[in-house]
């Protein structure tokens, strides 16, 4: 089981990337979340068979057919035991 947090920027948001995303962890029994974030990137974490992960880390690398990916961060975190995949709210900008 691995465990891999993504921030993904360029145009990516309004381009339905978080609900395909949902999708194609769902066919490929990846867990995790995905959002948009304030400032227009995407963040998602996939967790899962190291090569269900890997496939979801190489899909955030170009996204649906709209999205302009323009750069990808990669990191390794430790398993959560997360199930199922969800599509979260953007969160609030600080103030």
């Amino acid at each position: 089981m691995v465990h891999k947090r993504v921030i993904v920027s360029g145009l990516v948001q309004g381009v339905f990337f978080r609900d395909t995303c949902r999708r194609v962890a769902s066919e490929y029994g990846v867990s995790g979340w995905v959002r948009n974030l304030a400032d227009g990137r995407v963040e998602a974490v996939f967790e899962g068979d190291p090569d269900a992960v890997e496939t979801l880390v190489r899909w955030a690398r170009q996204g649906p057919p709209s999205a302009v990916v323009e750069s990808v961060e990669v990191w390794e975190e430790a398993p959560e035991g997360l199930e199922g995949f969800e599509v979260r709210n953007t969160p609030r900008a600080a103030r």
